[in-house]
């Protein structure tokens, strides 16, 4: 979440043509400092292209980027992207490099002392459940596709930098190993000292990591706000509709269980607490209380707000269909 009112990134009046054609239409909005914006839309909307702009790798034809208040234009492109996180679907490791010198490409082009490095690579492979006595010698052929892309996180954040961006970087991945890398994406802590931008095609992706969503057509931005906003309070018809094949999962993951609370049937919900029921807030998602059922096994769980009510997945859900009205 966001932790300073200062933005990271403004973007002014940006446009990109190909030719004729007007790919990135006078866009204009700010990336607060601590913050996930996914970039999100359809095929050709330009959302890879926007992404592209804020690290140089595609030079705008008109408008401003600043990073931290500073004109990208300023800095030589080479030294800018040093200065960012960069991920990509492809993840690009270098094949003939191992894991650790993988990682360590970055700090190593800034000048960082090796032990420094080694210690950094050791502490990012370790968080992202890639044990360094295992994995830091492996060449990238030898790694799985979740491994890979673990990989490349763990050298984008190498040197620490103050913003992260990632194009599709989970959209490789088969669908478990995509869930998994993704869990260990959304729970890094490092990752919480960062400002991300990051772009998607799926939807639920963008639910489950953005702080806001900028959801652009046509290279114009449709609507910018938080999921919850885009879903309940869409700006037009373009964001009403593309959001309503998946409404219902959708819902889920932006209600709570306070919303959902006051619909709790408690004669049912209130059963007798298993010895080690799981526990959520009520700020948690419905989303997230199925998801804890199910992969804890319990018959129901605990509201820390509330210890004396106990959920099971029925009641839970009957709650959150009245929601819906």
């Amino acid at each position: 979440m966001p932790i300073s009112s200062s933005p990271a990134i403004r973007v002014s009046h940006l446009t990109k043509r190909f030719g004729a054609q007007l790919v990135v239409d006078d866009l204009s909005f700010d990336v607060a400092q601590g913050e996930t914006l996914v970039l999100l839309g359809p095929s050709g909307c330009g959302k890879t292209t926007l992404l592209k702009t804020l690290n140089r790798l595609i030079e705008p034809d008109g408008g401003t980027i600043e990073l931290n208040g500073s004109d990208v234009r300023r800095q030589a492109p080479e030294a800018l992207r040093r200065g960012i996180g960069y991920v990509i679907q492809q993840v690009g490791l270098l094949p003939h490099y191992t894991v650790a010198q993988n990682v360590a490409v970055v700090p190593g082009l800034l000048g960082r002392p090796a032990a420094e490095t080694t210690a950094r690579t050791t502490e990012l492979l370790e968080r992202l459940h890639l044990p360094a006595a295992r994995f830091a010698a492996m060449l990238p052929a030898q790694l799985s596709g979740g491994q890979a892309q673990r990989v490349g996180l763990a050298r984008a954040l190498a040197a620490d930098p103050p913003v992260i961006l990632l194009d599709e970087p989970f959209g490789a991945l088969d669908p478990i190993t995509r869930a998994a890398v993704r869990r260990d994406f959304r729970e890094l802590d490092e990752l919480r000292r960062k400002t991300v931008v990051l772009v998607t095609h799926d939807v639920q992706e963008a639910f489950e990591l953005a702080d806001r969503i900028l959801l652009l057509n046509n290279g114009q931005i449709q609507q910018l706000g938080p999921p919850r906003e885009l879903l309940r309070r869409p700006a037009n018809d373009f964001v009403r509709s593309f959001f309503r094949a998946e409404r219902l999962a959708l819902e889920m993951r932006v209600t709570t269980l306070a919303e959902v609370l006051p619909f709790l049937d408690l004669d049912r919900a209130g059963l007798a607490p298993p010895a080690q029921a799981p526990t959520l807030p009520l700020t948690a998602s419905v989303q997230e209380a199925m998801a804890l059922l199910n992969e804890s096994g319990a018959p129901a769980l605990r509201l820390a707000d509330a210890p004396a009510t106990v959920i099971a997945l029925g009641p839970l859900l009957a709650a959150f269909g009245q929601t819906l009205g």
